[in-house]
């Protein structure tokens, strides 16, 4: 990443800049994200809640149920109800950018295919691109800069 990314809300009252790439950019297909996003899947960018700058309007924790019973909070604007970040299992140091919601959504290649088990049949995959049924595992595809940012933060 050249430059810092920013991004906000469909309305604009929530704006923020990622102050680093982030660790990784997944491409989740699970139903659970199907449903909260009301498509096919989502792009996550993991990124360190602190590498996050906040320029306007701090959104709001929503905390949505999911099939796992793992606690998931989506972060939302609260005038649009755009979702522009989550947490899941209420790690408060990491956060999972919605890369839908970056100015240049395109900035952002996912790195990663996840829940691909739950993929709509009419979705393609590019062939260059790591795909799972569920997950995968970090220490085999995350790059070292990356797992280390992740240790550092999670222990």
């Amino acid at each position: 990443m050249s430059d810092m990314l920013e991004g906000g809300c469909a309305c604009g009252a929530v704006r923020y800049r990622l102050n680093s790439a982030p660790m990784f950019v997944n491409c989740c297909h699970c139903r659970d994200c199907q449903r909260q996003t009301g498509s096919g899947f989502v792009i996550n960018a993991l990124i360190e809640t602190a590498q996050i700058l906040l320029l306007a309007a701090q959104p709001e924790s929503v905390p949505v149920p999911t099939d796992s019973g793992r606690p998931h909070d989506v972060y939302r604007c609260s005038n649009c109800r755009t979702a522009v970040w989550s947490d899941y299992g209420r790690r408060p140091g990491l956060r999972f950018v919605r890369a839908g919601t970056l100015d240049r959504p395109d900035a952002l290649r996912p790195d990663a295919h996840i829940f691909v088990r739950s993929k709509l049949p009419w979705v393609g995959l590019p062939d260059n691109v790591p795909a799972f049924d569920v997950y995968y595992d970090m220490k085999s595809l995350w790059p070292a800069e990356s797992l280390e940012r992740r240790r550092a933060l999670l222990g």
